[in-house]
């Protein structure tokens, strides 16, 4: 007699943060599986999204503190424009450095939601005219679905601004 092997469903994991955080501003969403992914560019092949629409969280720090910039996953932050923005010499963080203020993510795998983790944030204008929009969950193999303006509201009251440069 053959057995059947039992087909392993990939786990969906989203960080308590991150679901409390959604949750509670009352934003729908959906949670895209895909196979394990280092970058942006690796999530987004993976998860058959297009990279544009991916909403990357890119952390900076100086002596002050960190900050979240939140790009789209096909763009580079431009330092000097946040230099401008917030009269502060920022450097790209460390992945180990900014582990520390997501504490329950899986290192590189930082939710763009800086203000769920009390983080100071700025969002650049090009996320805001998405129709959807895609969110790193917490690990390396979820992705959070969401409405273009849904990320407006999960990021009311961060600063927005022209931070990035295009891929």
């Amino acid at each position: 007699m053959l057995q059947q092997l039992a087909r392993e469903e990939p786990t969906v994991t989203i960080a308590a943060t991150v679901k409390s955080y959604i949750e509670g501003k009352g934003v729908a969403y959906e949670v895209i599986t895909h196979p394990a992914s280092g970058s942006s560019h690796e999530t987004a092949d993976a998860a058959h999204v297009d990279e544009a629409h991916i909403a990357k969280g890119v952390i900076l720090k100086d002596g002050a503190g960190a900050v979240m910039v939140v790009v789209p996953g096909n763009a580079w932050v431009d330092l000097s424009a946040i230099r401008k923005e917030l009269d502060r010499e920022m450097v790209l963080a460390e992945e180990n450095d900014a582990a520390g203020h997501f504490p329950d993510c899986d290192l590189g795998a930082i939710p763009p939601l800086g203000p769920a983790y009390g983080m100071e944030t700025l969002m650049d204008k090009a996320l805001t005219s998405l129709t959807d929009v895609y969110l790193e969950s917490g690990d390396h193999r979820s992705l959070i679905k969401i409405k273009g303006e849904a990320l407006v509201e999960l990021l009311s009251g961060v600063r927005h601004g022209y931070y990035c440069e295009q891929d």
